[in-house]
């Protein structure tokens, strides 16, 4: 097959599974299995067929005219360049990856045939927009990923956390997406096209004609499907969902879309000294914050949930700087360990019998009990830290550099404050990053008190897949010295001063919360909390169920319930508490935001209620009210008709000789 056919396989083979799945799920349950694990990884195989066609060279173009819309056309286009091939192989490996494990992960969900669909054509949407040569094609893909989401963090629904996070992942991201759509439409204008490769070559010979607003409007997109402040507060609600549907946001699908957009079209980015500056301090605020909040948090999914957001703030951060390569790079290394990082929680999660890291602290023997997920989760967690010889170093050396090289003013276009702003916060969340994941491992897998309930391994299905993404969390680094022959030629090879300083950085992160544990771990076992009710021998999806909804009521919210063991909160002190909250934003966008809207709902409410049907009622009144009068006159007595008639005519004539003489 060429090229072309091969590519447009990839993203229609799970949009098939999908259909299939939706149409034969009830009639045919034993078909839902495979044709929910067999087309995705079928699309795998072809995707990375595809990159092996194209090999880093030339980029393949093809397209045809999808409809004529008198005035900018749309084409359905296929863009294939080192970018697009490469994170397409992450997109498919994930899904397969997440299908695998949602077989065991899942087996007595009576939903899961609507859930597995709705996965394979969420992996059809990013696939879709990864490979898509038309920014019209490409926000189809946007948007699919958009509903799929709601869909599939609520698919818990029984709970209120998960009907609530997934209405608000739903609203915040289409509240990013409204500005996105102007701008697409204003870039198109400009541009006179759809075509990416037409923009580009508009942006880059400089006929944009208004090149910092569309910029901020699509940022403004991508700050919602990429989880970057301000609209980032959607994504650490969301772990109410399913941990493989977790896995699947945050490693290849919907956030990973922003930062590869931006990727897409950094030309159109660079255009505009004033975007890249917002996109340096946007990067550098998300990044550090969301370390930040990350030590404070209870939960083992918000903790690796908020470590997305950081981490996706090292991919802008190498954007606003001008390397799409480094964002590209660190984009896949972190696809690699943030999926076995997920699908570890979930095994962690069922083995425990609860998602609180305070718990696991009281519990014993969970490293020994749960063996895989151990030693996966310790790489993929040395990965996060940037600690070498593991993919994470390299890929975040890789934007560090870049950010070093325009501090000094080495990047052509690039402000150098931009430069300065991406590297130090870069190098502080280093530090933080390396404590959060330091104290996720020491309270998950170091906990003292009664051992964790035994009710066997777990299925092959979900171990397996650990393994299987253990691979490139251990060894991607090494493809730092292959992959700028796929992307821009640029070095993503480790820098000396820059390799020193965030090791060091992350180093000193990982002795200092190991230092508070030592000190905080002796009052573990004096503060004990009680469990989480969860049944150890049921499927896994019905444990993290049950402790999703049970983890609030047996814990109170983590910044009303102090726990003396906790070594994130002796690291913090005063902050914890605002951190623990996300630092009050959802507090503030709901006096600022979500209140008045809701005033003028029921403003409006009480308008329509008490003075458009007051009219609407009043219309309807007056003509019955006159109709009764006018019954009531009905008598049915003769002599009454003939007086009134009477009556009447003397009025009348009265009335004539009064105007006839002028009185």
């Amino acid at each position: 097959m060429s090229t072309t056919t091969t590519a447009v396989l990839v993203p229609l083979l799970p949009f098939l599974g999908a259909v299939g799945g939706l149409l034969l799920g009830r009639r045919a349950p034993g078909f839902v299995r495979p044709l929910a694990v067999l087309p995705t990884l079928a699309a795998a195989v072809l995707a990375v067929v595809t990159a092996w066609q194209q090999g880093g060279g030339r980029a393949v173009d093809a397209a045809t005219r999808l409809t004529p819309t008198g005035s900018v056309p749309i084409d359905l286009a296929l863009h294939l360049d080192g970018f697009a091939v490469l994170v397409a192989v992450l997109v498919g490996v994930v899904a397969t990856c997440v299908q695998l494990y949602s077989t065991a992960y899942l087996r007595d969900d009576p939903r899961y045939p609507s859930y597995a669909a709705l996965v394979s054509l969420f992996t059809a949407a990013m696939l879709l927009v990864v490979y898509s040569g038309d920014l019209m094609v490409l926000l189809v893909g946007w948007e699919i990923m958009g509903i799929c989401s709601y869909f599939l963090v609520g698919h818990y629904w029984e709970t209120e956390a998960a009907r609530t996070a997934s209405l608000k992942a739903f609203l915040v991201t289409k509240l990013g997406d409204v500005p996105f759509l102007i701008g697409i439409l204003a870039l198109a204008a400009d541009a006179g096209t759809f075509r990416i490769n037409g923009i580009l070559t508009a942006a880059v010979s400089g006929h944009l004609a208004h090149p910092t607003l569309i910029a901020l409007l699509l940022l403004a997109g991508v700050a919602g499907k990429s989880a970057q402040f301000p609209l980032h507060t959607w994504l650490p609600d969301a772990m109410a969902g399913p941990t493989p549907v977790s896995a699947l946001i945050h490693a290849a699908t919907m956030v990973a879309a922003g930062v590869y957009f931006v990727a897409r079209l950094l030309p159109v980015f660079t255009a505009s000294t004033a975007a890249l500056l917002v996109l340096a301090v946007m990067a550098a605020v998300t990044m550090t914050g969301s370390a930040l909040a990350a030590l404070a948090q209870d939960d083992i999914k918000r903790v690796l949930a908020y470590s997305t957001v950081g981490q996706l703030g090292y991919m802008t951060g190498a954007l606003a700087v001008g390397n799409r390569s480094a964002a590209v790079f660190h984009l896949i290394s972190h696809g690699a360990f943030k999926a076995l990082l997920f699908l570890g929680a979930g095994v962690i999660i069922h083995a425990a019998g609860t998602n609180s890291l305070g718990a696991m602290a009281r519990t014993g023997g969970l490293a020994k009990r749960i063996p895989d997920a151990f030693w996966t989760m310790t790489v993929a967690l040395l990965a996060l830290a940037a600690i070498p010889p593991f993919s994470g170093f390299f890929s975040k050396e890789a934007v560090l550099g870049a950010a070093e090289h325009a501090a000094g003013g080495h990047a052509p276009g690039i402000p150098a404050a931009a430069g300065w702003t991406v590297l130090i916060a870069g190098l502080l969340t280093a530090l933080l990053t390396a404590g959060y994941a330091t104290r996720l491992w020491l309270m998950a897998f170091r906990g003292t008190g009664p051992e964790a309930a035994d009710h066997g391994r777990e299925p092959l299905a979900m171990n397996g897949v650990l393994w299987i993404l253990f691979v490139p969390t251990a060894a991607l680094g090494l493809a730092a010295w292959k992959l700028p022959h796929w992307f821009d030629g640029r070095p993503l090879t480790p820098t000396l001063t820059t390799s020193l300083l965030s090791t060091g950085c992350a180093l000193a992160g990982a002795a200092v919360t190991y230092a508070a544990w030592r000190r905080t771990s002796v009052l573990t076992a004096r503060t004990p909390l009680g469990a989480v009710a969860a049944d150890p021998d049921a499927a896994p999806a019905v444990s993290e169920a049950e402790a999703i909804a049970s983890h609030t009521l047996a814990y109170g919210h983590i910044a009303a319930a102090p726990d003396p063991g906790d070594p994130g909160r002796l690291l913090l002190g005063p902050l914890h508490r605002h951190a623990a909250t996300g630092f009050h934003l959802d507090a503030v966008y709901s006096a600022l935001f979500v209140r008045p809207v809701r005033a003028a709902a029921r403003l409006a409410a009480f308008l329509d209620r008490e003075v458009v049907e007051t009219y609407v009622r009043g219309a309807g009144s007056a003509p019955r009210l006159l109709g009764t009068a006018v019954r009531r006159a009905q008598t049915g007595n003769v002599q009454t008709y003939l007086g009134a008639l009477l009556a009447g005519s003397v009025v009348l004539a009265v009335a004539a000789v009064l105007v006839a003489t002028g009185a």
